[in-house]
């Protein structure tokens, strides 16, 4: 999705984990990562936004582009 950025971690032993991210003009912070998994080409995080929706962010690995793949209102 154009216009998503993402801010990771930068502690090195914790990965590249998503701490905040902007989308639609707004950021948002990362309350909860609540899972990931990856494949040679991408990583995915499915995570709980500061302000309560559920996201899943893919990360391209190869170009280092990010893009949302799933988002849902309101989600607790």
């Amino acid at each position: 999705m154009p216009g998503l950025v993402v801010e990771c971690d930068p502690e090195p032993r914790r990965g590249e984990l998503p701490v905040r991210f902007g989308w639609l003009g707004r950021m948002r912070g990362v309350a909860e990562v609540l899972d990931w998994w990856e494949s040679e080409t991408h990583r995915d995080f499915r995570l709980r936004g500061d302000d309560g929706c559920l996201y899943i962010l893919r990360h391209d690995l190869h170009r280092d582009d990010w893009e949302l793949r799933f988002f849902r209102h309101g989600q607790t």
